[in-house]
């Protein structure tokens, strides 16, 4: 059974920074993406970066381009999502994910990702 469990998530003043991981049993489905993702309330789910899981290739949304940065050690089998210069706008629920993308162009569409963790809450306060 596939589980991907987050942490990290919490409080912090605008400026601020936090590191989430996401661990997973290393056997994903198959997967040859992880994502992040994040929802607000009264938004839509928004793909916010993703990792090509053989190629190390990463992929960011225009919103996070230089302050979020996407890694991850196959060792520990765990994602992170280094998060600096946070603004209120990036409050929001960041899921992980893993999902056979079919092509990396795709890597921000939440329907090529077929395994979910529960999510950590970010707050940024202004």
């Amino acid at each position: 059974q596939v589980q991907l469990v987050e942490s990290g998530g919490g409080s912090v003043q605008a400026g601020g920074s936090l590191r989430l991981s996401c661990a997973h049993s290393g056997f994903v489905g198959g997967s040859n993406f992880m994502g992040w993702f994040r929802q607000a309330p009264g938004k839509e789910r928004e793909g916010v970066a993703a990792i090509g899981r053989g190629t190390g290739n990463t992929y960011y949304a225009d919103s996070v381009k230089g302050r979020f940065t996407i890694s991850q050690d196959n060792g520990k089998n765990t994602v992170y999502l280094q998060m600096n210069s946070l603004k209120p706008d990036d409050a929001a629920l960041y899921q992980c994910a893993a999902g056979s993308v079919a092509y990396y162009f795709y890597w921000a569409w939440a329907s090529q990702y077929n395994y979910w963790g529960q999510g950590t809450q970010v707050t940024v306060s202004s």
